[in-house]
Formats: structure tokens, sequence, C-alpha cells
């Protein structure tokens, strides 16, 4: 007797609020999970926290492989990398291990990235994404575990600064147009695609993809890298299908921002006493030039 094949159950970012109800039973957590991710970030709310230490990276590079899987543009450190990258201080009480780079951006510049800032999206995201190698033994593992997970996320606006990083990450984009396609990427360094800023925030939150585990520590960096038009276009270009059945775009693949349940938000950015006030105020992020963005 021959076995009935079962049809694999896929998802879309077109679609993020049917993951948790009629795709599959262990992604419920999309639907009921009450500290989901992504989140708005509302300045107003951001609470203050002295205890929060320096973020620090690991400086030397990583190679791995650049693949489009048909949801994202993600650069993924190859077994043999050595030494690892590792990701540690901040808001984190263990070590973890950078896994992988994820790019979501939009089809327009008013679009494209997870996160937002008062209500106002980049046009594209990058994470950085590492697990908890103290406690456990893979990615795989520590995705359905406490503290499994930690989430760095540079948000970008367009500029005619290149990132030198982000450039050496997406030169060879154009092999990669089709889902499954994957191309060798070396002496990427994640520690200098970050901006020269010590200042973040952070909450705790879930991955942005099914079935939304509750697992990630999440790290916002106060000011934000920069894409140009062209390095957009390209990325515009990416398919989220294979070369024989491209589909659509792969781009605008983003999960929208979700309710924060009363969680909090910290930063390590200072107070400020302003003029005229008898309580501390938080500092403005100036950082976000475009003033939409400004905090």
């Amino acid at each position: 007797m021959t076995k009935k094949k079962t049809k694999k159950k896929t998802w879309k970012f077109e679609r993020p609020d049917y993951w948790g109800l009629i795709v599959r039973p262990d992604w419920a957590m999309c639907e009921q999970g009450r500290r989901q991710s992504p989140i708005n970030i509302d300045p107003a709310k951001l609470l203050y926290d002295p205890h929060l230490r320096p973020l620090h990276i690991d400086k030397h590079a990583g190679h791995g492989f650049l693949t489009n899987n048909g949801h994202n543009m993600i650069f993924r450190v190859g077994n043999t990398s050595h030494p690892h990258i590792n990701i540690s201080g901040g808001p984190l009480s263990y070590k973890y291990r950078v896994q992988e780079l994820r790019v979501h951006f939009g089809m327009k510049d008013t679009h494209g990235s997870e996160h937002t800032v008062n209500g106002k999206a980049f046009p594209l995201e990058v994470q950085i994404v590492g697990y908890n190698s103290d406690l456990y033994a893979n990615m795989s593992q520590a995705t359905h575990l406490p503290q499994g997970l930690v989430a760095i996320s540079l948000l970008a606006q367009v500029g005619k600064t290149r990132n030198q990083e982000l450039t050496l990450l997406i030169e060879n984009i154009t092999e990669i147009i089709y889902k499954d396609q994957r191309v060798p990427a070396s002496y990427v360094s994640v520690s200098e695609m970050l901006p020269d800023t010590q200042q973040y925030i952070t909450y705790e939150g879930s991955t942005t993809t099914p079935g939304c585990q509750e697992t990630v520590t999440w790290i916002i960096i106060n000011k934000p890298i920069y894409v140009t038009t062209q390095q957009l276009n390209t990325l515009r270009g990416l398919h989220q299908g294979t070369i024989q059945h491209p589909q659509a775009h792969l781009g605008n693949n983003y999960r929208p921002p979700q309710p924060l349940h009363h969680r909090p938000v910290r930063a390590n950015i200072e107070f400020n006493l302003k003029q005229g006030r008898k309580c501390p105020s938080m500092k403005p992020l100036t950082y976000y030039k475009d003033t939409a963005y400004e905090m």
C-alpha cells in the first residue's frame, strides 16, 4: 500500500494574518502570542535603563552562502567558519553565535522594514540573528527554547553613502534572482556593518516568520545604515519562485508591527533635563535625519 503524499504547507508575507489561523496548528503562537514581533517603536514610551551594557560583536569576518529562500535574501554563516562570530553584552546574559543575516525590503521606499519608528517604516531592514551557544547546541534547538535567540536590527535609509559590508554582501545578488539559488560569500564583517553608535533599544519578542516563537531578544540600533537607490532596485529584482516558476517579486517581505501588550521597551539612551521641566525626558534620537523618522 502506497503512502498518500501530504501537501507541504506554505506561507507568504502577503497574508501574515493567516499564519496562526489556518495553516498549521504549531503556528498558533502567531495569532495567540503576547510577545510578538516586530513592533512600532514609540519614543514617548521608551524606558531608560542605566544597567544596559555596551553591545559587543566579534570583529573578524565570516564566510558562508548568500541564498534566496523564497522569503528572504539570507546570508548564512558556514559551519566551517572559524573562529565563530559571537554577540555578547548589551541586554544579554549569555553568548550568542551569529548564524545568519536576513534582509527585508519594500518594492517602494515608503515601506520594507519590519520595525517602525513613530509609525514610519524604512525601505530596508537588516537583521543579524544568533543563537544562545552557552545553553543550546544549535539554532534549530534554540529557536524553541527560552532566551534562545538574539536579533540585531539595522534600519536603513536611502542615501548616497553605501554601507561597505552591505555592498559586499549583495554584490553577487544577480546570481540568486530565483528561489533556492545560492552563491558563496566571504569576508563579511558583521560588526563593520553596524553604524558607529553604542545606543540601542531592546525588548523581548518573537521570530517574525512562522511559528513566531517568543524566544528572541531584539536589539534595534539607534542609528541608520544607508542603502542606495541602485542597491534597492537590484534587490527588487529578486523573485519568490524558481527560475521555472518565478512568481511574484521577493520585495515587501515584512511582517507588520504587532501589539505591544504592555511589554517594556528599554533603551540605553541618556535622559536629559529639558528647559522648563522639572522631570527628565528622553533625549531626542536625532540620528534619523529625515524628520519623518526623528524620535
